[in-house]
């Protein structure tokens, strides 16, 4: 993958200032405050990564170098992040490394058994799903018993979401309950009113953007829900994952979790 590919594809995950702040972090080389805490709850664990792989595990939480094995879990064989995607051993992540490759939804791993890994990552993805607290019933599913759950969302301050309102748990509750799909288009019209374009280069002009989330099945561009750290703790109490950890930097919120159930 080209250095412009790369680009837009950050660019398309995080708008113009969140990748702008993204370049000022790493010229930095700036990992958070308690990235230790991170690598020694996972060190020498197998996990599995939804959505990825993430530089963030790489950089601002660098797991990845300490970790036993990781597989991944990438919805198509064809992503706007990843590329072109091939099922088997070609997860490849951190300095070289590989796992198994899952194509398949993140809402149903009836494909991996039950208690499987150590851990669960994702970053920058659960916004992207309609149906988040089904999606976390499965990644919690394969997870053993007090295996970890760490998750990295985006700050909607730093990001085309700035005009939103936070998600409310009572709302991702309503579509746990009604079985909402990942077809589902309900924030279609609030998105449309209030993205900032000006921050997704690559979405293009209004009605480019508008025929990319009316096909949002087929490419799982849109951010779904607006995520707060306050929001995340309310979600890990429902599922009962005992909360470990959290942080925050100038674009993403950061926590981690113990299953405890």
């Amino acid at each position: 993958m080209n250095k412009i590919t790369k680009v837009a594809q950050v660019l398309r995950k995080r708008g113009l200032l969140g990748t702008l702040k993204l370049v000022k972090n790493r010229l930095r080389g700036r990992r958070i405050k308690n990235y230790r805490v991170y690598q020694e709850l996972l060190q020498q664990k197998a996990g599995i990564e939804i959505g990825g792989p993430s530089g963030f595990f790489s950089r601002e939480v660098p797991v990845y170098d300490v970790v036993k094995s990781l597989d991944g879990v990438n919805f198509s064989s064809s992503t706007v992040w990843e590329g072109e995607l091939t099922e088997g051993p070609t997860y490849t992540y951190g300095q070289g490394r590989t796992g198994h490759q899952f194509i398949c939804d993140a809402v149903n791993l009836e494909r991996i058994q039950t208690g499987t890994y150590d851990f669960v990552l994702s970053c920058n993805n659960l916004e992207h799903i309609a149906n988040p607290l089904k999606a976390l019933t499965e990644w919690l599913r394969i997870l053993k018993p007090e295996g970890m759950l760490l998750l990295v969302l985006p700050f909607k301050e730093s990001n085309f979401d700035h005009q939103r309102s936070y998600t409310t748990m009572a709302h991702l509750l309503d579509d746990f309950r009604n079985n909402t799909s990942e077809e589902d288009l309900a924030h279609l019209p609030e998105i449309l009113e209030l993205h900032d374009l000006s921050m997704d280069a690559p979405a293009g002009d209004f009605e480019n953007f508008r025929k990319r989330s009316l096909a949002n099945f087929q490419n799982r561009c849109l951010h779904h829900h607006v995520f707060s750290l306050d929001l995340l703790e309310e979600i890990f109490h429902f599922l009962q994952v005992e909360v470990i950890a959290k942080d925050s930097t100038d674009t993403d919120l950061i926590i981690l979790g113990r299953k405890t159930s």
